[in-house]
């Protein structure tokens, strides 16, 4: 498998954290997203993904674009351990989780919208984390076990932790948010999670290094 990626992005992050604890090895293509106006923007990578975004995972014949689509490609194809629980209600919370920051998170804060609003980007993307995880606080003290639903690693924890570190990254007061943050810091003591965070890339520049 070949994964196109760049170190910071959160998206990405949760395929290297799938990809990490169903024990894939993969090529990584870094894609700088800030280098030479954006390697994503390139003739070359728009052939790879006409969107011109990270992550793209090339694997089993088939050129896949978007974190969740990808994580349950990987989920299908490759079912141990299970990132989706068995249980309809515990599989739809997760859904719902990843959902809320994937489509309701996420994209608020992203590069592509932050260059658009320019000198006032930060306040922005501060108030775009704060409201999602104020609802997101709520929703977790009725789904959380020791992880976001019950005991068990699922796809909304893979999504929870890189949107707590964008969260950091803007420094966003995480005081209000005792629930995730416990979850976070529990799932960042995990091999997995580990070996996929920003800090360990190839592409990670040194200064950013652990």
């Amino acid at each position: 498998p070949i994964l196109y990626s760049y170190f910071r992005s959160s998206c990405t992050w949760r395929v290297r954290i799938a990809l990490a604890l169903k024990g894939i090895a993969c090529d990584v293509v870094p894609v700088n997203l800030l280098k030479d106006g954006g390697q994503q923007f390139s003739a070359e990578f728009k052939a790879v993904n006409p969107m011109q975004q990270v992550p793209v995972l090339k694997i089993d014949g088939i050129t896949l674009s978007q974190s969740l689509a990808i994580i349950h490609y990987l989920e299908d194809t490759r079912p141990n351990p299970r990132l989706l629980p068995q249980d309809p209600k515990k599989k739809a919370q997760v859904r719902m989780i990843a959902d809320h920051i994937v489509s309701g998170i996420q994209p608020l804060q992203n590069l592509r919208i932050l260059k658009q609003i320019g000198e006032k980007n930060m306040e922005w993307a501060q108030n775009c984390i704060t409201s999602g995880f104020q609802a997101l606080e709520q929703i977790l003290q009725n789904t959380a076990g020791h992880y976001c639903v019950g005991d068990e690693v699922s796809m909304a924890d893979l999504c929870l932790v890189p949107q707590v570190a964008n969260a950091e990254r803007f420094k966003v007061d995480m005081g209000p948010y005792p629930t995730i943050t416990r979850i976070n810091k529990a799932l960042l003591e995990l091999e997995a999670f580990k070996v996929s965070h920003p800090s360990q890339q190839p592409d990670t520049p040194a200064e950013l290094r652990a």
